[in-house]
């Protein structure tokens, strides 16, 4: 299942630099992850400073 970003997301921008097929992107407030490209290895949730990252 494809991970989520909460409303907790300080848009810093750490979980995508680390996304590695380019899942995630800025959004309106806060950085969303696409569920289509997603392959829920968790990479963004290990580097996200505030737990914002949970798996949807």
């Amino acid at each position: 299942m494809a991970y989520i970003i909460t409303d907790a997301c300080a848009s810093c921008g750490a979980c995508a630099d680390q996304c590695p097929v380019s899942a995630i992107a800025e959004g309106d407030g806060k950085y969303e992850i696409n569920p289509d490209v997603c392959v829920s290895c968790g990479a963004c949730a290990d580097q996200c400073p505030v737990g914002a990252i949970e798996e949807g």
